[in-house]
């Protein structure tokens, strides 16, 4: 008669969650799931801001994010995910992920896209390994009449970022320092 001794048991339960661990989503439903809402998003954004179509239709791609959470507490963190669509077409799955630190407290959700105006912007953003917006990211910012706020400055940006739908109480919402990295849903 065999028994299982106490070690073969810790052994056996990490290589059980070692393997369970090895899943990479391939044949899930979140690809699904999240292209229904970049569907949404760019939906709201046609029927919200008219100007954003305009946008849209001279974008060489688009990054639509449905959905940031972010939270701070002196540290905080936001994270989303969404989906690059060139000629509405969704080639790429990417999440966006920031970091800060500072006087914060509260938390909010909210939306964006960015819009890549140039082919060697949006070259750059699809070749890197884990892009960040910076400084060559110019905001179109909505106004309380749905405007989309696009100027003629900012149309001529490489990248214009979009953000809305900012529900929540942390004073501002940016992309700055967003990190976009491609992903698996």
């Amino acid at each position: 008669m065999n028994t299982i001794s106490r070690r073969g048991m810790v052994l056996s339960g990490g290589a059980l969650l070692g393997l369970a661990a090895c899943g990479n989503g391939i044949g899930s439903q979140g690809a699904a799931k999240l292209d229904a809402r970049v569907d949404a998003t760019r939906d709201y954004l046609r029927s919200r801001y008219p100007g954003v179509a305009e946008l849209m239709g001279k974008a060489n791609g688009v990054l639509y994010i449905p959905l940031v959470t972010e939270a701070g507490f002196i540290f905080g963190g936001a994270y989303g995910q969404g989906a690059l669509r060139i000629n509405d077409v969704t080639v790429d799955y990417y999440s966006a992920t920031q970091a800060s630190w500072g006087l914060q407290v509260g938390a909010q959700q909210y939306a964006h896209a960015l819009f890549f105006m140039t082919p060697d912007a949006l070259a750059d953003f699809r070749r890197a390994e884990g892009w960040e917006a910076g400084a060559d990211v110019v905001y179109a910012l909505p106004d309380r009449g749905g405007a989309a706020g696009v100027d003629t400055t900012t149309s001529l940006a490489p990248v214009i970022g979009f953000v809305f739908g900012q529900s929540g109480f942390i004073a501002g919402a940016t992309v700055k320092g967003t990190k976009y990295t491609r992903i698996i849903p």
